[in-house]
């Protein structure tokens, strides 16, 4: 049955009316009935496929808004939200097509530049992404989620001052851009202008207090500077975090709530990275204390070390049967659950131990090198870290260390950049023999045959710190909360000196005092 083309206007009119007031039951019936009469009506299409897109139906807004973009090869906004719904699929290289397809048909077309921005945002290629977004706000320079999303990529390129500028325009555009607020924050942090970034963070809570970033970002704040009490709490919110890493075990059990655990079965899982695996395994003989029996979900690669852990008394690796249990924990929700403070964090070393065959192996290898002050290196955390740029440096920037005299130099560097090894700068000769590290056990077993580690901040130097070996670890300028503010020691590792930036993404000051040290240190052997 044919419909006379004013009704279908008329239809069609109606029907994003009842869109635009947000009735999509009935603006996505009219838009049916007038397909049914014109299958290839490319707007209701188009504006199918975005009701589709909003209810989290992306498989069907693809396939509907490609059939409206090749109903009208010249509708600009359908390859424009076509490229928007592929990203959210996963294929960014389709969606930059799309997306530079609407910016062909309409080159001043803010949102086609924005979509764009964001694959290729998600595809990684940083410096294009921040000139589609740029682009996009030359369209339309009130388009206040352009500045969100620079700033977002400024910040991430260590562009701070006009990081805070982008988020500034964001929130001069929409005074209550939670969002904006919250990145504000982070930027502000990351000039080490602290007091102003908290404040940030709680006024974007203040505009929406289920932020879970602002929550998250006061925590670490909080943390930073060793308020505990308030920072521990804060620090849970990091579960509804989007780019959390790793996702809250759903378990029939409940969780663990701080109370008498005398005669119950815990279960602690490990959530995020090996680093902090290691730093916060030491709960678990209190746990112990408590009179719990303790589970311990753990990585492969951490059996072996962490075998040893007094208070365990069963590990569970991926893939096992879970036993019984009446409770379970995160791993690093568990400060929270002991209540610790600054002053009672539980600091006693070693909690982990090298096993004792392999230390003897090591032991025999190094015999030849016995005369030398041995110095283990990491110079390179995971690039997957979503700090690495500002944590990890290279090889060649400890070239200074190598004219240190008396020192024998081991790499402990494992990953892509342990191959600069095979190549160190001029005067600082490096040992490798990683290929026969397997795991953490073997990196440990090594280190126990060394007299010193110098480390950025990565896994190793908590694996250094656990063994209750001397480690340095190099510290970008704003570090991780962990390591709090302005300190050249750290209540977690009383073995472990800190070394930190005095200028962002500068390491030359760090560097030198730390081969000062190092001389002093050589001195004293």
């Amino acid at each position: 049955m044919t419909m006379p083309p004013e009704m279908i206007q008329q239809a069609f009119a109606l029907a994003v009316q009842h869109h635009q007031a947000g009735r999509m039951r009935e603006a996505e019936q009219l838009y049916r009935q007038i397909l049914a009469r014109e299958p290839t009506h490319a707007d209701a299409l188009h504006r199918l496929g975005l009701i589709a897109y909003q209810a989290g139906h992306v498989d069907a807004a693809v396939d509907l808004i490609r059939k409206a973009a090749a109903a009208n090869p010249s509708h600009a906004p359908a390859y424009s939200n076509l490229g928007n719904a592929l990203r959210d699929k996963g294929q960014f290289d389709e969606a930059i097509v799309a997306c530079r397809q609407a910016i062909v048909l309409r080159p001043d077309f803010a949102a086609a530049h924005y979509n764009l921005g964001k694959a290729l945002q998600d595809r990684g290629q940083v410096d294009d992404a921040i000139g589609a977004y740029r682009q996009a706000l030359i369209c339309n320079p009130k388009l206040a989620e352009g500045h969100l999303s620079l700033g977002y990529m400024l910040n991430d390129r260590g562009e701070f001052d006009a990081a805070v500028a982008a988020y500034r325009q964001a929130l001069a555009l929409n005074p209550r851009y939670a969002e904006a607020c919250c990145n504000l924050g982070v930027a502000l942090q990351n000039k080490k202008q602290l007091n102003e970034a908290m404040a940030a963070c709680r006024q974007a809570l203040a505009m929406n207090a289920n932020l879970a970033d602002a929550h998250y970002n006061l925590a670490q704040l909080l943390l930073q500077q060793g308020d505990f009490v308030e920072g521990w709490k804060e620090y849970e919110w990091r579960w509804k975090l989007k780019s959390f890493p790793s996702l809250r075990r759903d378990f029939g059990q409940p969780e663990w709530d701080g109370s008498d655990l005398k005669g119950r079965t815990i279960l602690v899982y490990a959530e995020q990275g090996f680093g902090d695996t290691m730093q916060f395994i030491r709960y678990v003989p209190l746990l112990a204390d408590r009179g719990a029996k303790v589970v311990v979900g753990c990585y492969p690669q951490l059996r072996r070390l962490l075998e040893g852990t007094r208070g365990v008394a069963h590990w569970l690796m991926g893939g096992q049967a879970v036993p019984a249990f009446d409770v379970h924990a995160s791993l690093m929700s568990l400060p929270l659950l002991c209540g610790t403070t600054l002053e009672s964090i539980p600091a006693a070393v070693p909690y982990v131990h090298a096993e004792p065959e392999r230390v003897a192996w090591w032991q025999r290898e190094l015999a030849g090198d016995s005369k030398s002050f041995k110095v283990g290196l990491v110079w390179s955390g995971s690039a997957k870290h979503k700090n690495d740029r500002s944590r990890s440096l290279a090889l060649a920037d400890l070239a200074p260390l190598g004219q240190v005299p008396g020192v024998r130099f081991y790499s402990l560097q494992k990953g892509d950049a342990a191959g600069q090894a095979k190549d160190p700068p001029a005067g600082l000769a490096v040992l490798d023999r990683t290929e026969e590290l397997q795991d953490f056990a073997d990196t440990a077993a090594l280190i126990a045959n060394l007299d010193l580690v110098i480390s950025v901040d990565t896994s190793v130097a908590h694996l250094a710190g656990a063994l209750a070996k001397p480690v340095w670890t190099l510290l970008p300028f704003v570090s991780d909360w962990r390591w709090l503010l302005d300190r050249s020691d750290t209540p977690w590792y009383p073995t472990m000196r800190l070394f930190r930036q005095g200028a962002p993404g500068d390491w030359s000051g760090a560097i030198a005092q730390l081969a000062a040290a190092l001389t002093a240190r050589t001195h004293q052997a």
